[in-house]
């Protein structure tokens, strides 16, 4: 598998539901009981959300969030989310706008596969995001 973003996210983009500049979003870690699904819509169509020590369901809030253009490419970007004192495993991280957009709760913006199971115990788990940013329109 690997990353994708979903596809009710491209229709959203394109009529206006989402404000990238103004809008909150969050991480989430999946475990790889989820089985990645381009048309799930919203963050309670997820399953396998990871559970642990140093976890809050429904992930953490991305700070510095932000949606740039330059030339023909747009760029979501935030910094590195991370959990601390955590005892977790994750396959997957989800990006998602928290609140309601079109009468949806919590709308799907994009899945990041790590490829592989990745765990921490009684640590830091980051979730490096790509340095050219989360999610590059170009």
């Amino acid at each position: 598998m690997a990353d994708l973003i979903y596809t009710k996210f491209k229709a959203n983009l394109g009529n206006g539901t989402f404000d990238m500049d103004a809008d909150t979003f969050k991480c989430a870690l999946l475990t790889s009981s989820y089985t990645p699904d381009a048309t799930d819509e919203v963050f309670a169509d997820l399953s396998g959300e990871v559970s642990g020590t140093g976890y809050t369901a429904g992930g953490k809030t991305l700070s510095n969030a932000s949606w740039t253009t330059s030339g023909t490419t747009a760029v979501l970007d935030a910094n590195d989310p991370a959990w601390t004192e955590a005892t977790i495993t994750a396959r997957y991280a989800v990006i998602y706008k928290s609140g309601t957009a079109n009468g949806k709760a919590n709308p799907l913006v994009c899945l990041l596969d790590f490829g592989a199971d990745k765990g921490v115990t009684s640590g830091t788990f980051t979730v490096n995001f790509n340095a050219s940013g989360i999610l590059v329109l170009s």
